[in-house]
């Protein structure tokens, strides 16, 4: 699949990642998943179009605000662990119901 966008990540560059991914996100349908490679990220809309970040795996510490970013339904404590597979996919979307960030 060949990405619509791609953007260069540099470390310490996740400003200039955070940025490309806001800006280009508008440019598809609605998210449906994100591939994490170990050396770059790609989102995926339910067209099957897609953009990309190379540069930037799920062992980076920065793919996690990245992952927030497009409510991508992960879990940070286990994201950075190898995995056999040729990358990891996460469903993109997630939604939360009212008032979860509220203590009860």
């Amino acid at each position: 699949m060949t990405p619509l966008a791609t953007h260069d990540y540099t470390p310490g560059g996740l400003e200039a990642a955070d940025h490309f991914l806001r800006r280009t996100r508008w440019e598809l349908r609605e998210l449906w998943m994100v591939r994490a490679w170990a050396d770059r990220l790609q989102v995926i809309d339910v067209n099957k179009d897609a953009f990309e970040v190379r540069g930037l795996g799920y062992p980076d510490a920065d793919v996690v605000p990245l992952l927030r970013l497009v409510n991508a339904a992960f879990d940070p404590a286990t994201v950075h662990e190898p995995t056999a597979a040729e990358y990891k996919e996460f469903l993109a979307g997630r939604r939360f119901p009212w008032a979860a960030d509220r203590a009860m």
